[in-house]
């Protein structure tokens, strides 16, 4: 059970329903918010999934919502006996966060073999998706299952940029969708999230999914990725609508590399997780991205750059410089020189944590500009070669990133 210093997420009435239940092998919960069109079918999937590739296993439907005020619990709660199901509006921070503590909580309470998540605005999920993503913890021993999507190459522009390469960089496993949304955990790993005292930092909002990832790499748990073929959900343009998620995503990765700054220091090989099923040739869906909406956004931050001033090297602080004077383009050594530099920011004492992420981001829209220019005629393996090529180079510039540290913190 939870320690006594993390109050409980769960309403009363949440608490009853656990309690009617008593105890279930598996566990698929679904953070939602305003998912009325899409929270049923994600459910009939998550249901016959369960049936067809569990028959022989208790399972629960966990819906764990944020305050929807439109049909969203209403259709959740729509059953037909079985699997059991759990709705409720999870208490504390609004976020996405908060909804999967909520969905750990309810997995320890019935002391579940293995638990997943899935995100509830998913259009593309099908019954296998269930088996991918519970079957390696059920039936082969792994706690934490990372997904492995078809995406469109401009689709998932902070997992290409920062999230992938750095976590691969930092830790010495290259996990492709750190931030992927969808996930299985053993019922180990989830009990010892939900124990976390992290439920009042960005954790709590878009931070989950690379905390997770990194929780479970750091730890030393058994970590696999599962193919699930193309994921067509509600892309965003990264030049519109990813701020907070950006600041929330990124500003929760760095946090977590200044704890676990003994883990990442001694990093050796690169180590790739094996891979359940096989990737499908699904076509993902066209991700619009406004270039012009990027490029502005990054010269409108080159106008403030008193924190780049302080936060870059010269020679990083020298190629940003030019970028916005003429091409935008931030090559693979300068980006990660920046990022590198930032994580260094980010742990010093008289840094605003908040103001330097909020000075990252016209950079991110450079980096994210020129990817986009690069591959607008590559195709989607060409375009993943190039990612691939990013992650390669962070890793390169690692010993600038300890060498740094060393010479800030000692």
């Amino acid at each position: 059970m939870l320690p006594n210093r993390v109050t409980s997420s769960l309403d009363p009435a949440a608490h009853r329903r656990l309690d009617e239940i008593a105890d279930a092998d598996v566990l698929v919960g679904i953070p939602c918010f305003q998912n009325e069109a899409t929270i049923g079918g994600v459910i009939d999937a998550v249901d016959a999934g369960l049936r067809r590739h569990f028959p022989d296993l208790r399972g629960v439907i966990c819906a764990s919502d944020g305050g929807s005020t439109d049909g969203t619990r209403d259709v959740a709660a729509r059953t037909d006996g079985s699997p059991d199901r759990v709705v409720f509006e999870y208490r504390g921070t609004a976020g996405k966060g908060s909804a999967v503590r909520a969905i750990l909580e309810a997995a320890d309470r019935l002391g579940v073999r293995a638990c997943a998540l899935v995100d509830a605005d998913l259009r593309s999920i099908t019954p296998v998706w269930v088996d991918r993503l519970i079957g390696p913890v059920v039936r082969h021993g792994f706690d934490y299952v990372a997904p492995l999507y078809v995406r469109h190459k401009h689709d998932a522009t902070i997992t290409n940029a920062v999230a992938y390469p750095l976590t691969t960089a930092l830790y010495g496993v290259r996990i492709r969708q750190p931030i992927g949304g969808e996930f299985g955990l053993s019922g180990e790993l989830a009990r010892h999230l939900a124990g976390q005292d992290v439920w009042e930092t960005d954790v709590a909002r878009f931070g989950i999914d690379i905390w997770m990832t990194t929780s479970a790499v750091v730890g030393r748990y058994r970590v696999c990725q599962a193919a699930l073929g193309a994921k067509v959900h509600d892309p965003k343009d990264p030049g519109a609508d990813l701020g907070p998620m950006f600041r929330q995503v990124v500003g929760s990765l760095f946090a977590a590399a200044g704890r676990n700054r003994d883990r990442w220091a001694e990093v050796g090989p690169i180590e790739v997780p094996p891979t359940f099923g096989e990737r499908t040739d699904d076509e993902a869906e066209p991700v619009a991205v406004s270039v012009a909406r990027l490029e502005a956004g990054f010269r409108e931050g080159s106008r403030r750059d008193d924190l780049w001033r302080r936060t870059l090297s010269p020679e990083a602080l020298a190629e940003v410089e030019r970028a916005a004077a003429s091409s935008v383009e931030l090559d693979d050594d300068v980006w990660f020189t920046i990022l590198y530099d930032y994580l260094v920011g980010y742990h010093r004492e008289d840094t605003d944590a908040g103001e330097l992420l909020d000075s990252l981001i016209p950079l991110y829209f450079a980096r994210t500009a020129g990817f986009v220019e690069r591959t607008a005629d590559a195709t989607e393996v060409e375009a993943d070669a190039m990612v691939e090529a990013a992650v390669d180079a962070a890793v390169a510039r690692k010993p600038y990133l300890v060498e740094r540290w060393s010479a800030t913190f000692g």
